[in-house]
């Protein structure tokens, strides 16, 4: 009887674990934020997709073939990630820079001599520019290769090109903010070239320069474009790219491959009945 009774007023320790947990989540404060259970079962799991801020972007199911390093080589997710770095070590960039002619190449020096770690912070983002050129390169060319372009795709083409000029954009835009002989340079050779287009030329070069020579005006417009307006289109653009990743059905599989996984599937089962 005695063990009985210590047995009874020392419950196991799985027990107490189980209650605290219990305390923990079954509440109205966590069921607010939380409308599901613990992802235990595939409904659980669907509605942990579904419900949630970061993943509903996500397919609940995807087929093993489509998650494959060699299907995509993650090119899309390393052009986003790189994007991710680019926003913030420009944010950080813009506390210690000043879009005016005698300003912004001092703020250069000042990051290369004076401002703790600046030379990392700038050619982080300065290499992370031309990985990301690099990257959505190679993305358009797995892609085209692919034959992911097809139908129903062929939008999703359209959006990809776009992201991929935007990109262009975003470099050749920022390349001149230092406002040194590179990049005064460069700019004049690029608006050089907008100024041969046929019939529109130069409305083009007088749009980009604010008049009819690289001058502060130039600055301040390649300033705004670059930190503002050309991350905003990025922005929407890759929004409506993933978008439409999920409604053509998710990673492209060529189809032969995706008959070729179904006879797979219909061999296992005809075993298993056997």
């Amino acid at each position: 009887m005695a063990e009985q009774s210590s047995t009874v007023a020392n419950p196991p320790a799985a027990s107490i674990w189980e209650r605290l947990y219990e305390l923990a989540t079954d509440n109205r404060v966590v069921r607010s934020i939380v409308r599901h259970g613990f992802p235990d079962t595939n409904r659980n799991r669907s509605l942990t997709v579904f419900t949630n801020f970061f993943l509903h972007i996500h397919p609940v199911k995807v087929r093993t073939e489509a998650i494959k390093f060699t299907r995509t080589y993650y090119l899309g997710g390393l052009s986003a990630v790189t994007f991710l770095i680019l926003s913030v070590t420009g944010v950080l960039l813009m506390f210690y820079y000043h879009p005016s002619v005698p300003r912004a190449y001092q703020d250069m020096k000042d990051l290369e001599f004076v401002v703790s770690a600046g030379v990392f912070l700038r050619n982080l983002h300065r290499w992370s520019a031309h990985a990301m050129v690099a990257l959505v390169f190679l993305h358009m060319v797995r892609v085209f290769f692919a034959g992911a372009y097809r139908p129903p795709r062929e939008f999703n083409w359209v959006i990809g090109i776009f992201l991929f000029l935007m990109t262009i954009l975003l470099s050749y835009t920022g390349y001149l903010l230092p406002w040194d002989q590179l990049a005064y340079w460069a700019v004049t050779v690029g608006t050089n070239m907008a100024r041969s287009v046929p019939v529109m030329g130069d409305e083009i070069s007088f749009l980009l320069l604010g008049g009819h020579q690289i001058d502060e005006n130039t600055l301040v417009r390649f300033y705004v474009l670059h930190c503002v307006f050309l991350p905003l289109l990025v922005v929407g653009g890759v929004a409506i790219h993933i978008w439409r990743v999920r409604k053509d059905g998710g990673i492209y599989i060529p189809p032969e491959e995706r008959r070729h996984t179904v006879r797979c599937y219909e061999t296992s089962g005809e075993e298993l009945q056997s």
